[in-house]
């Protein structure tokens, strides 16, 4: 197998494997908080990688500046999961995994506005494109029934986990990701943990019988651990411009879980909404074209 090859299937892979967040709702369905759900997964994720990078004997040690980054990093991470998992209360799983999606679209506007870097055309349309999509999902069932609430803490997920993108691009952190992962895991579980004390209305909770954790280990496993690992594989084989674009089944995962396993509405304006959005993370994260000058051919002062 070339690694083109193994590259495009771990990427794949490790999209769907994240599109498997929506099988939360069995917890919720238990009578779990968001906060427990969240804390057991961040937790059991944490000691998974740990323990998978001491035998193959990966650094854990960081410095003090990286320690303060990666708990920065930690609790945008967590509140981009909190406020995702809290929206699954409000509306249907596969709409929330869509649009949070537009994540690609947030960052290229965040380095446009805020670091210099040039708005191309075809983020200039992602955007529009981006808009029109989540105004498609937004229909009149969502904001009669006071569920737009949901659509904003999605909204402010995607931003979060934008945020939390820029900063590990612009700080350039000498980290290995495997490190860095670890590390943003370990402070997301600190950070639920530490709001959870603080927001009665989701307290922490045990968790009893084989099917919650069950369900809690499947969740550290699939969408987390699993998918980290595959998505560096992909990123190793292929790059990030394909990884980023083989994304797109994320959503696409979660929609069909939502619809096949919840039984949640798939109606033909969500599917547009759904073609729309993904076709703006695709003008984003496609590869520019390159163009090739002839040899002969002298640049104009």
């Amino acid at each position: 197998m070339t690694s083109k090859a193994r590259g495009t299937i771990c990427g794949i892979a490790a999209a769907m494997s994240y599109g498997c967040n929506p099988f939360a709702l069995f917890l919720y369905a238990m009578g779990i908080s968001v906060n427990s759900v969240l804390s057991y997964r961040y937790g059991i994720a944490t000691l998974v990688l740990g323990l998978l990078m001491l035998l193959r004997r990966r650094p854990l040690r960081i410095t003090r500046r990286q320690t303060a980054l990666t708990a920065a990093l930690g609790i945008l991470f967590a509140g981009s999961s909190l406020t995702l998992f809290l929206s699954f209360r409000l509306i249907d799983a596969g709409l929330a995994s869509t649009m949070l999606f537009i994540y690609p679209v947030l960052v290229a506007v965040i380095m446009a506005l805020f670091f210099g870097e040039r708005l191309r055309p075809a983020v200039a349309a992602a955007i529009i494109l981006a808009i029109t999509g989540v105004a498609f999902l937004c229909d009149n069932t969502v904001i009669g029934t006071g569920d737009i609430r949901g659509v904003l803490l999605v909204m402010l997920s995607s931003l979060l986990y934008a945020v939390y993108m820029v900063i590990v691009k612009v700080s350039r952190i000498a980290l290995p990701a495997d490190t860095l992962t670890y590390h943003v895991l370990a402070w997301g579980t600190v950070a639920i943990v530490a709001f959870s004390l603080i927001a009665p209305s989701e307290p922490l909770q045990l968790l009893h019988g084989a099917a919650q954790w069950g369900w809690a280990i499947f969740l550290a496993l699939v969408p987390t651990v699993i998918s980290i690992i595959l998505t560096n594989a992909a990123l190793r084989d292929i790059g990030p411009t394909p990884t980023a674009i083989l994304g797109a089944l994320e959503p696409m995962t979660a929609v069909l879980i939502g619809t096949l396993v919840f039984g949640e509405a798939f109606t033909p304006r969500l599917a547009t909404g759904i073609a729309v959005i993904l076709t703006a993370v695709i003008l984003v994260v496609a590869p520019r074209p390159k163009i090739h000058l002839n040899r002969n051919t002298h640049s104009k002062p």
